[in-house]
């Protein structure tokens, strides 16, 4: 029986190989962080016409429309979904699909942000002249101020490199890195204009940690009806053990017979008594009861339970509404379980 040996699927990687390699990495960062520095200076220094963008995006009714091709395309969705995620409504169209019919999407009330390196791409350059017939306003992000779409544009935004992090000056690296960055310092500066906040940005987050801690309430975690452990003033303590037992959150509520809670009585208040006191068949719950119990809201943001809990150093809380009637009653877990926390 003859044995075939496999081929190796890569060739020795020698010690001056990773040390080549290692070099390549600084230097190719190193370029790339120039690249956004020298835009960082051209921002400063310019004609102001990065303002004048972020105030034609600002102004724009519609939506902010994205495109590119090729390596300028990735960015160009990316650059759209920061833009969307931070409170400015906004899409990706590729160029050669909007001219098959895409370019329905686009509307008189929106913005256009064409980007291209080079500024001469083709299939930007056959859809552009119907967008601006149209209405829509137009942004050009490339790297030749003379370049058709600079030239065809309402605000051009110069995203020149000095050089590509490819040894071969070939590869759109620092150049596709130095739009990105462009892009993300229009974001951030619409972020800042609109006001946009933690809350809004929740809104458009609601799977994420963020929006988590911003969008739920007490309501949405609370335990609630026959869940929420109570007991009348004048009950046994045996009757008080019970009812906690029976509701397993460690503690009960004592409410008043309107239902408002005047104390609450808990594990804890049990294992301090254990030490004193031997017999428990003649104690009212309301003479070891912790009076003026913490409560909140269930219109409350959840978070906020958990800094009364934590300010508080308790593991309980409980609901009441408007008039002050116990509603609802949380736990440290059942906020670990919605992951508030």
């Amino acid at each position: 029986m003859s044995v075939t040996h496999e081929k190796p699927l890569s060739k020795s990687f020698d010690t001056a190989q990773a040390a080549r390699a290692t070099e390549m990495a600084r230097e190719t960062l190193q370029i790339e962080a120039d690249a956004i520095l020298a835009l960082k200076d051209r921002v400063t220094a310019d004609d102001g016409s990065f303002a004048q963008a972020v105030g034609l995006l600002l102004g724009c009714s519609g939506r902010v429309v994205v495109s590119g091709m090729g390596k300028s395309g990735h960015i160009a969705r990316k650059i759209s979904a920061t833009l969307a995620s931070t409170g400015t409504p906004s899409l990706f169209v590729h160029p050669a699909e909007a001219a098959h019919g895409d370019l329905g999407m686009v509307t008189e009330n929106d913005a256009f942000i064409a980007i291209s390196n080079s500024g001469e791409t083709a299939e930007l350059l056959a859809i552009v002249p119907i967008i601006k017939r149209m209405g829509a306003k137009l942004v050009a992000m490339t790297g030749n101020d003379a370049s058709s779409l600079a030239l065809l544009s309402n605000v051009h935004l110069n995203t020149a490199v000095a050089k590509e992090a490819c040894p071969l000056n070939l590869a759109p690296t620092a150049s596709t890195t130095a739009t990105l960055a462009l892009g993300d310092a229009l974001a951030v500066a619409l972020l800042d204009a609109r006001g946009f906040r933690e809350e809004d940005f929740a809104r458009s987050h609601p799977g994420g940690a963020l929006g988590r801690r911003l969008l739920t309430h007490v309501r949405d975690v609370m335990r609630s009806g026959d869940a929420v452990p109570r007991v009348a003033p004048e009950v046994s303590l045996n009757a008080a053990l019970l009812e906690i037992s029976h509701k397993g959150m460690a503690m009960t509520a004592v409410v008043d017979p309107e239902g408002r809670p005047i104390g609450v009585f808990t594990d804890g208040d049990l294992r301090r008594m254990i030490e004193q006191v031997q017999d428990f068949s003649k104690i009212v719950i309301a003479d070891v009861m912790h009076p003026g119990p913490r409560s909140i809201g269930p219109d409350q943001l959840a978070v906020e339970a958990v800094e009364m809990m934590e300010q508080h150093r308790i593991n309980q809380l409980l609901v009441t509404d408007g008039d002050g009637i116990l509603v609802g009653a949380l736990h440290i877990h059942d906020l670990t379980r919605a992951k508030v926390i």
